[in-house]
């Protein structure tokens, strides 16, 4: 497995403020890796000190194979960031803004012009492509700042919270565009703030908490780690009457289906899996208070 982020120890503090505080992780290259957490966990802090953006004051960070600290210019020659808030000219249009882009990053003026308008038609902004900058939505803003960022494809796109602002049908056109880049080999680490969106793209998650990593591993892990199914009791009106963990197998879920008969309760039993939520809300609570499966002891998450 060829390393394209290679983090140890990394810590960082602001005043008595540590936020940061001895992250170890490796991302493979051509993943998509995704870094959750509740506000001040130090996501988006964590991703400047990988784009020399901040220094970090202990521990050492490689970026396709460059040192973040003694390589900076390395590191951001082969990288590309996507900030919480668009970094659009307002005075320009779309047009212009991606072309300056391009032209800064190397290109001629017509494959700049050529790329400018493959990105345009690809995040939906042909009908405003004219239009100065400052006459855009804020959705409208944030799509073309996401596009200035696949201009040049990099070996590492960081992406800090990227479709905040996007509708639903822009969010899920993006996740394909990311999906593409990382299968044709872009690493891509990114920080959401949707848990839906960490499910459906991330190869792996970590959860921060505190500065520190609280989980690591594949969504299916993750899950698995909060527990099994859990069958549920709800009324006509929708209210949960009784809930009993199971451990996933036929027998398990007739068991507690026998359960619920000796109890005489009625009403309408659906079958609940584990969530990101779950994950979420256990690994950034003090306890876990989520009951294990029938016949299986508590798992620790941190």
């Amino acid at each position: 497995m060829e390393t394209a982020i290679d983090v140890r120890g990394l810590r960082k503090a602001f005043g008595a403020n540590t936020v940061v505080d001895g992250l170890d992780f490796t991302v493979a290259r051509g993943e998509v890796f995704a870094l959750l957490g509740p506000n001040g966990a130090g996501k988006t802090t964590t991703i400047n000190i990988l784009t020399t953006l901040t220094a970090a004051d202990h521990g050492s960070a490689a970026v396709a194979g460059w040192d973040v600290r003694t390589q900076p210019v390395e590191v951001q020659r082969r990288i590309s960031l996507t900030g919480q808030s668009a970094a659009v000219d307002d005075a320009l249009t779309a047009i212009e803004n991606v072309v300056m882009f391009g032209r800064l990053s190397g290109l001629n003026r017509a494959a700049a012009r050529r790329r400018a308008t493959d990105l345009i038609t690809q995040f939906d902004l042909v009908d405003a492509a004219g239009r100065p900058v400052r006459t855009y939505s804020g959705g409208m803003r944030r799509r073309l700042d996401l596009a200035l960022s696949f201009v040049v494809t990099p070996e590492v796109l960081f992406l800090d919270e990227p479709t905040t602002g996007l509708d639903t049908r822009s969010r899920r056109d993006l996740w394909d565009i990311i999906r593409g880049l990382a299968a044709s080999g872009t690493t891509v680490f990114l920080t959401t703030q949707y848990l839906e969106e960490a499910d459906q793209l991330a190869d792996r998650i970590a959860v921060l908490h505190g500065g520190r990593i609280a989980a690591i591993g594949t969504a299916a892990e993750l899950k698995a780690r909060v527990g099994g199914d859990t069958v549920e009791l709800h009324d006509s009106r929708g209210d949960l009457q009784a809930e009993i963990p199971t451990d996933g197998t036929v027998a398990g879920l007739r068991r507690a289906l026998d359960r619920l008969d000796e109890d005489g309760q009625d009403g309408v039993v659906t079958l609940r899996r584990p969530t990101l939520d779950d994950v979420f809300l256990a690994v950034t609570s003090p306890t876990d208070r989520r009951p294990a499966p029938e016949g299986a002891p508590q798992k620790e998450l941190a």
